[in-house]
């Protein structure tokens, strides 16, 4: 019997590969293993389930036993791979030898603590990186049985969405982060500046230009409360704390086996191959010709791109000049960053509508960002961009 076509991780790259692959081949063996519970779910939706008060199940669009049924796959779930051997074409789990005949790593990115946590506060510091994440957060939350004070670490892109999405479900937040403004990574200073103005009018706490020291347990009468000391001596209390403080690639699986990585991941050509023969990259932990780009739209195109080439059409995979559209409903705000420093922004704005447009020394556009009105631009500024990958 032919080996199966083997991809580790159930994520969006991982599942989205499944479809690709499916649409042109219906019949190719093709196992899926995971360490989670392997539901099919959309990431992004993740930020936006607070708000609306959405237990984890309403978030799934299918569980991993009716994605099995449906895309015709085996899927094997809270199965951990403890090894690659690129010599025999097999994964081992334990003491059990699965052969591949092709194999992709979809394992994504874990979080990055950025202050160790100790083990009694397990249960009440979190990131939420996948679905399972969310599940248990929401627990804690509803387990409170009244708003929760909630403490995000981190003023990027994460953060910040789920910041507003716990304060629109109620709740009662605290930005902190070491940058001056919000989506640094984003946005130029007078938007970050407009988008800060926006969440603390709604009710949320930044302290920016500030890092966290240390957290710890402390009694609060009846229940247990959160302390976090930041590094200008002042002290924050919270019931949660939300670690959103940038994304690793998890790429020691890759490493350990041989294949060349990278401090921006597996690193992997336009066809998505590795340095191993037989063996593709996708998503998160993949870096591409020197990009790793961590978003929903060079996903889609990887996986479009991979899947045809398993199946024998290698087709080499290229990213468009893709914006990235930030869930945060109390200031809209969508950005293309420039892939260099080297530019100057020409900004022009009403209020909080802000149109920032980065331009090299020719005038040529590089990059954007827009807030409030400014974002029905999007499309004609994104016509203009160079791609991130041509």
């Amino acid at each position: 019997m032919q080996a199966p076509l083997t991809i580790i991780g159930t994520g969006m790259a991982g599942i989205g590969l499944v479809r690709q692959v499916r649409a042109l081949d219906a019949r190719r063996p093709i196992t899926l293993i995971t360490a989670d519970s392997g539901d099919d779910y959309s990431k992004p939706l993740l930020s936006t389930g607070f708000a609306k008060g959405l237990a984890a199940d309403r978030l799934a669009a299918r569980s991993a036993l009716e994605l099995a049924d449906q895309l015709n796959v085996v899927v094997r779930t809270h199965t951990w791979v403890d090894r690659i051997d690129t010599a025999s074409s097999c994964l081992w789990i334990g003491q059990e030898r699965l052969p591949w005949s092709d194999l992709v790593l979809a394992t994504g990115a874990s979080p990055i603590a950025p202050f160790a946590i100790p083990a009694e506060l397990s249960g009440r510091v979190f990131s939420i990186n996948d679905l399972d994440d969310y599940r248990r957060f929401s627990a804690i939350l509803d387990g409170l049985e009244r708003p929760a004070r909630v403490a995000v670490i981190g003023l990027g892109l994460v953060g910040c969405e789920f910041a507003n999405d716990l304060q629109a479900g109620g709740h009662q937040v605290v930005m902190v982060g070491p940058e001056p403004t919000l989506l640094p990574r984003l946005l130029p200073q007078q938007p970050g500046q407009a988008l800060g103005n926006a969440f603390r009018d709604a009710g949320i706490e930044i302290r920016s230009g500030r890092l966290v020291d240390s957290v710890a347990r402390q009694a609060a009468g009846d229940e247990q409360e959160i302390v976090l000391r930041l590094d200008d001596g002042q002290t924050l209390s919270a019931d949660l704390v939300l670690v959103a403080t940038g994304l690793r690639p998890r790429s020691q699986l890759a490493e350990a086996a041989g294949i060349r990585t990278g401090p921006d991941g597996i690193q992997v050509d336009r066809y998505l191959s590795t340095s191993c023969p037989r063996i593709h990259a996708l998503g998160d932990v993949a870096s591409v010709d020197g990009v790793n780009a961590m978003y929903v739209q060079p996903l889609q195109a990887s996986a479009k791109a991979l899947a045809a080439t398993l199946c024998g059409s290698p087709t080499p995979v290229s990213y468009g000049p893709w914006p990235v559209l930030v869930k945060t409903p109390l200031l809209p705000v969508v950005a293309l960053p420039p892939a260099s420093e080297r530019v100057q922004w020409r900004i022009e704005a009403d209020g909080d509508d802000i149109s920032a447009l980065a331009e090299d020394e020719q005038g040529q556009l590089k990059g954007f960002a827009l807030t409030g009105k400014c974002v029905r631009r999007k499309v004609e500024l994104a016509r203009a961009a160079p791609p991130l990958l041509g």
